[in-house]
């Protein structure tokens, strides 16, 4: 098999496609709890709406996963799903009643749903076994980019013209076109035989989790149980404002974390693809474990920035990796429907660790929250350095 030492044409594209995309979504990140209040909704209702988007995102990744596999087809697929993302931006701005806001969100996260099983297949198909780690770590940096790009975007903006919202779900349009116009010039290279079934069901793709091979399911369940205790960021940050940080400091940390974690993606996916995949996702599980136990006993500013660096690195060491170790033990035609199932239940259990998160916060404190989250990490640990193999197919 031909060697690919370089980044390819459709690499680099896709890779910019989520850069321009993640730009104009982290925009509005920092600014999305506010705006919402502005327009009426309560915390509860907030909350509500994210679950639902995210929990719509996280089923629909598995049902467009295996619809690609069985068309034969990846690009389309990624197309409508960026181009979904980036028209909700100006829908959440035109119309302020609850239900239009619930719709729009949720053409956002049902754009994600429809590209995620598709574009990493592409991104598996354009690298080989040696070089999964370097392809999948290079696209998550440039992807994780956008991330730095969006807040920094949108605080110079609230500086000129403060508290204009609307605005700036309009200005977060115009990145998200610039992705959708560059998608078009995707190509599928590789033909993949669409496979002759009659009809695809939105919860068909729990079939494959029968069908897989079984490194697949041993991965995933360490995957998965590693997912349900690694609660959103927010809790991080609460942290951090918890410490005395003020909220312009905590943005800035939020922003410094995405920096760390984009500088480092791409290298250590190709030191990855070197020492092996598995070793590199433990890396990264306990540098986790290192920050929630640091969180836990720590209140000093200083030290909650340096963990943060770690926890920068963490995501490195982790994110990318785990969706290239599956394509790995996947066969190729199969590859948008293992990574669409396996993402899919991941943003089930995100959910559920954040619920989970909030309620020991609630009852216990933040303490006993990171350090219950740090001890859990370490069993998680021993599982994937025991029970899993790692061996390519």
């Amino acid at each position: 098999m031909k060697r690919l030492n370089y980044i390819s044409k459709t690499v680099w594209i896709l890779s910019l496609v989520s850069l321009f995309t993640d730009t104009a979504s982290e925009m509005l990140y920092p600014i999305m709890p506010i705006y919402l209040k502005s327009i009426g909704f309560s915390i509860v209702l907030i909350g509500v709406l994210e679950g639902f988007a995210e929990a719509l995102a996280g089923l629909s990744k598995g049902y467009f996963g295996k619809l690609s596999d069985n068309s034969g087809k990846r690009v389309p697929f990624v197309r409508l799903g960026y181009g979904l993302s980036a028209i909700s931006k100006p829908m959440m701005a035109v119309f302020v009643f609850p239900l239009w806001i619930f719709f729009a969100r949720a053409i956002d996260r049902f754009g994600k749903g429809i590209r995620t099983g598709a574009r990493d297949a592409i991104l598996s198909d354009e690298a080989t076994v040696e070089t999964k780690g370097k392809i999948f770590g290079f696209h998550r940096s440039m992807d994780t980019f956008g991330a730095v790009l969006g807040p920094v975007i949108a605080l110079a903006y609230l500086h000129f013209y403060p508290q204009q919202y609307k605005t700036l779900f309009y200005v977060a349009f115009i990145p998200g076109l610039v992705a959708v116009f560059a998608s078009f010039l995707l190509k599928d290279k590789f033909k993949i035989q669409a496979k002759e079934v009659k009809q695809t069901s939105f919860f068909s793709f729990l079939s494959y989790w029968k069908t897989s091979p079984a490194q697949y399911r041993r991965l995933v369940i360490g995957l998965l149980a590693f997912a349900l205790f690694n609660s959103s960021d927010v809790f991080l940050l609460l942290k951090a404002k918890q410490a005395g940080l003020n909220d312009t400091v905590v943005i800035e940390i939020y922003i410094f974390y995405n920096l760390v974690y984009a500088l480092c993606a791409f290298p250590l996916g190709i030191f990855a693809d070197k020492i092996g995949l598995k070793k590199m996702f433990i890396f990264g599980l306990f540098l986790f474990a290192i920050v929630y136990f640091g969180m836990a006993f720590t209140k000093n500013s200083y030290i909650i920035g340096g963990l943060f660096l770690i926890y920068g690195v963490y995501a490195a060491s982790t994110e990318g990796i785990s969706k290239a170790w599956i394509s790995n033990i996947s066969d190729k035609k199969d590859t948008a429907t293992a990574i669409g199932t396996y993402s899919g239940f991941q943003s089930i259990c995100a959910l559920l660790a954040s619920s989970f998160a909030g309620l020991l916060w609630y009852q216990f404190g933040a303490n006993t929250t990171f350090f219950i989250t740090g001890i859990t990490t370490l069993l998680i640990i021993i599982y994937f350095s025991f029970f899993i193999k790692y061996k390519t197919i």
